[in-house]
């Protein structure tokens, strides 16, 4: 996989609009909204609804089904928004109230769709309505879920500022008749089946005031009731950690079961007691708070989202197996163009693994994107060659170094410049780098600037892209020098003993600034031995001045000294007078 991939919040390609007028019953004709793809493996739909509650996918027809519960007034009527897999809005499902809860059967055939009444029926090849079957009350919002030939739902009823704390029932849908379950728990209730899953029905509670341990649980559903398998709690023995659900997905093995804990990050269980799985996965980035988590239908990818502010990615996708290192491929959403953080519950994969539909919302929770992203059908490798050279052939401290190389990309030539990321190790700890642009040659140049003397090792990174796979990492070790410095002397060839003399200079230095009352010392060495003279100050400019009245005639030589500091090299010059009567 590759990382670092940004959704660029520009506009590259519009889609052509799409309607469709279908006379059936619940059906409203829809115009597509614009759609925009913001990487060559993202394409991006702006949702006409303001709160949101399921997704379906149905992969036989390419489409994708989108909740809106609609449940502002007692009388709102909720929709199903349904997409093609090109981002193109081609119908609208109208409820009998508030819309919440959507499940496909197994065959694909009907889509469900639960209402505050109602399970609804369609048939996904027409979008007809085929049925109602009465359910019981809900209030609070319905999950729904497909598993051993039965439609699966919930059931709270209370006022929405109780319902994350009323009782949650579940019950099902066999052959068209309702029927009730004994299981219940305190507070919502998340389902998850799915091809993976065969027939068991995984529920998941979320965490309430009055639940503040919650439970994951597993049902047999190949009978005619259901048939609790194992459960795990998770806080420690002083009642701290308990899961903070968000969402959870069956593998497309059925062997493991990914939860979307928002305390913890991404939890991979084992599917059959629900004990945590021998490798997990790596921790979501800092910063990012894990909100859904999704397996491709084909088992080669899991995406794992988050919320997480600025340029901290809200989604990562990388192979479902979490022994394999590749790096992540990366999405972080900022932008009034495709939302700021991944939607709980929000996550949905194609069944041939090629596409993820994600929903991203705002940071006010009122509107809400529909990304369709495609990974790479194939990578390529990728290497540094020749290893690393650093210029100039000595570094001094202050003083910029480039260190260069060169990346090879197998495979097709990306569609934008790649870029290469360092980091440098010296005494004083691991600092970041500024990235640096692989030319089409493959060569690149690091910049830098030491700031201590010493060793100073480079370390260089190529973290892939959507089309290669990362570079093993390359280092190269820089012996980092004082800065130089260097004294001039302007000294006339000859001079009066009784007139004296004086000598001006300048002195400079490479690197960090200098102190400001730097002085340098001054030796006068004649016939009779040589004396210490009292030391020059350093203009600002570098300038100085020495004046003198030599003692003797004869040949004089002026040393002046600079001692040098922590960063700064010693330095020396000469001046020799003829010194006459």
């Amino acid at each position: 996989m590759s990382t670092s991939v940004r959704s660029r919040r520009r506009i590259t390609s519009t889609l052509v609009a799409l309607s469709l007028t279908l006379g059936a019953t619940g059906l409203v004709a829809a115009a597509a909204p614009a759609a925009y793809a913001a990487e060559a493996s993202e394409v991006v739909a702006k949702l006409p609804i303001a709160s949101y509650s399921a997704l379906a996918v149905d992969s036989a027809h390419e489409r994708v089904y989108i909740a809106d519960k609609r449940s502002y007034y007692y009388n709102d009527k909720g929709t199903v928004l349904v997409y093609n897999f090109e981002g193109q809005r081609v119908a609208t499902l109208t409820g009998t109230g508030p819309v919440t809860g959507l499940a496909l059967s197994a065959d694909g055939a009907t889509l469900y769709a639960g209402e505050r009444e109602f399970v609804a029926a369609y048939d996904t090849g027409t979008l007809q309505l085929t049925g109602r079957t009465p359910a019981y009350s809900d209030t609070c919002g319905r999950e729904l879920a497909f598993s051993g030939g039965k439609q699966w739902h919930t059931r709270g009823n209370a006022a929405d500022s109780e319902c994350a704390y009323a009782v949650h029932s579940l019950d099902y849908v066999n052959n068209g008749v309702q029927s009730v379950t004994d299981w219940n728990v305190t507070g919502r209730m998340l389902l998850e089946a799915g091809p993976g899953a065969g027939n068991r029905l995984f529920m998941g509670q979320v965490k309430n005031e009055k639940a503040t341990d919650p439970a994951l649980t597993s049902f047999d559903t190949s009978g005619d009731t259901p048939v609790r398998g194992d459960a795990r709690r998770f806080a420690d023995a002083t009642g701290k950690g308990g899961l903070e659900l968000k969402d959870l997905a069956v593998s497309a093995d059925g062997k493991h079961l990914a939860v979307a804990d928002a305390a913890h990050g991404t939890r991979l269980l084992n599917a059959g007691d629900l004990s945590d799985a021998t490798t997990p996965y790596q921790p979501l980035p800092a910063g990012a708070v894990a909100s859904g988590v999704a397996f491709s239908g084909d088992g080669t990818y899991i995406a794992r989202g988050a919320s997480a502010g600025g340029s901290t990615p809200d989604l990562l996708i990388q192979p479902a197996d979490p022994a394999n290192g590749t790096t992540a491929l990366e999405f972080a959403y900022e932008g009034e163009l495709d939302g700021s953080r991944i939607v709980p519950r929000g996550m949905e994969w194609s069944a041939d693994g090629s596409r993820l539909f994600a929903l991203t919302t705002n940071t006010a929770g009122n509107a809400f994107w529909l990304h369709i992203i495609q990974p790479p059908a194939a990578q390529h490798d990728s290497r540094f060659t020749g290893g690393l050279t650093s210029t100039p052939a000595q570094a001094v401290i202050g003083e910029p170094v480039g260190i260069r190389g060169r990346l090879e990309l197998d495979g097709p030539a990306p569609a934008e410049p790649v870029r290469v990321t360092a980091v440098r190790t010296d005494a004083d700890g691991t600092r970041r780098l500024a990235a640096a642009e692989v030319a089409a040659d493959g060569t690149f140049t690091v910049l830098d600037v030491p700031s201590r003397v010493g060793e100073s090792t480079y370390t260089l990174s190529f973290l892939g892209d959507l089309t290669h796979r990362p570079a093993e990492d390359v280092s190269v070790t820089v012996s980092v020098a004082k800065a130089p410095t260097t004294i001039t002397l302007t000294a006339p060839a000859e001079a009066s003993k009784s007139a004296g003399l004086e000598i001006t200079g300048r002195f400079t230095a490479q690197g960090p600034a200098l102190p400001a009352g730097t002085t340098l010392a001054v030796q006068r060495a004649d016939r009779l031995g040589t004396g210490t003279l009292t030391s020059v100050a350093v203009a600002a400019d570098g300038t100085f001045r020495i004046n003198d009245l030599p003692r003797v005639r004869g040949s004089v030589t002026y040393t002046v000294g600079y001692a040098g500091d922590d960063v700064h090299a010693a330095s020396t010059a000469e001046a020799t007078v003829l010194v006459r009567r």
